[in-house]
């Protein structure tokens, strides 16, 4: 009855961590290249509390790249199964859903804990004798605040812990280690970005695919969707990431007194609490003025839009029909959007399915279509 209950209990948590994606440059960043490892240290990985795995795990930090191009310093965590293994074996870099703006949300703060909530989607993934490289995101876990759902640099932060994981000492990985990319939701946003970004900023990457769901490709779109919704927290925290990363926005001057509070809430509280808060908001009750109506405004959330340039390696994109926090229509979308650019897509749609149940009940299938690629097999997807 207890371990039922655990895992009651991890399930609940995952639900109310799945939402959309983001941190801003961290200031003095040592000279190097994207993936380079600036400090590791070991930690533990437990998918719930006191469980354990047959796993080493390292806590790392290592140097990115911003959405504005400077170079900036990621945290996050590889995982490597302890299984007798010898040469390289696969690596996920695995992107996780929302988990809130605070650093102690940061997915590294709650793996020796059990508390981080898709730890028990990624020992799905280091039971099948794979490396996990779980990116912390930019500015959650390091200095400054967190970049949510800014496209960009959450690609890069997931590409670059694949690097980092390979230049780890004592993980058995290197170059040869076949990647695969994997996420969903605020996950599924740095996954796709990530498979668009491959092919012009980690070309040595030996990608054989990229499994992503439930993604926010539009953001316009998904904030007009959550706006007075059950979504509606994800908005202000996506206006907040989008400050973090371009401050000339100037999120402040649009807020009244109450976006204000909201906003300095939202900073020091993970995503239970802030969609909690969130529920059934409407921009019109934070602010003075819409600042998503802004040209200014536009011109950032467009900048995150995806579906612009063909990834270079297969995707199986997967979206649940009756998804509350990201419309369907732009899941569909993404879709069309890559067919039409030549690029290898196998799409599912998750009938009758909302957002988190989207995440749980697909995360096998989308983890198998993985293991189909480092097997070698080809897919050519099946775009119309």
């Amino acid at each position: 009855m207890h371990l039922r209950s655990t895992a009651l209990a991890a399930t609940a948590a995952l639900a109310v961590s799945l939402g959309l994606a983001g941190g801003t440059a961290s200031a003095g960043a040592p000279a190097g290249a994207p993936g380079d490892i600036i400090s590791s240290a070991p930690t533990s990985f437990h998918p719930l509390p006191g469980q354990p795995t047959a796993t080493r795990a390292w806590h790392i930090t290592y140097r990115s790249t911003t959405a504005k191009g400077a170079p900036n310093v990621v945290s996050g965590t590889v995982i490597v199964p302890q299984d007798g293994r010898k040469g390289p074996r696969p690596l996920v870099t695995y992107a996780v859903g929302t988990v809130g703006l605070a650093d102690h949300c940061a997915p590294s703060a709650g793996f020796p804990d059990g508390t981080t909530p898709e730890a028990n989607l990624i020992q799905q993934l280091t039971l099948r004798g794979w490396a996990v490289a779980v990116t912390d995101y930019e500015g959650l876990g390091t200095p400054g605040d967190h970049t949510y759902a800014v496209g960009r640099a959450e690609g890069q932060a997931v590409l670059d812990a694949a690097r980092a994981a390979q230049r780890l000492p004592g993980t058995g990985l290197d170059a040869r280690s076949p990647v695969g990319i994997m996420g969903y939701s605020q996950g599924g946003q740095a996954t796709s970005w990530a498979a668009e970004l491959h092919d012009s900023y980690a070309p040595e990457l030996d990608v054989k695919g990229t499994a992503t769901g439930g993604v926010p490709a539009d953001l316009l779109k998904t904030a007009d969707f959550d706006n007075g919704g059950v979504g509606a927290g994800l908005v202000l925290m996506a206006a907040t990431g989008q400050n973090a990363a371009f401050p000339e926005l100037d999120l402040d001057k649009y807020l009244n007194d109450t976006g204000r509070r909201y906003v300095a809430f939202l900073k020091e509280h993970c995503v239970a609490v802030d969609t909690a808060a969130g529920l059934f908001r409407r921009i019109s009750d934070v602010t003075v003025r819409n600042p998503l109506y802004e040209e200014d405004w536009q011109r950032a959330l467009r900048a995150s839009a995806l579906g612009t340039h063909a990834p270079d390696r297969p995707v199986y994109l997967y979206h649940g029909t009756a998804d509350e926090l990201i419309p369907y229509a732009v899941g569909r979308q993404l879709r069309a959007d890559w067919c039409a650019k030549g690029a290898r897509v196998q799409w599912k749609p998750l009938p009758l399915t909302e957002h988190v149940l989207g995440a749980i009940t697909d995360s096998i299938p989308a983890a198998d279509w993985l293991a189909r690629r480092f097997a070698g097999e080809p897919t050519g997807g099946n775009c119309p």
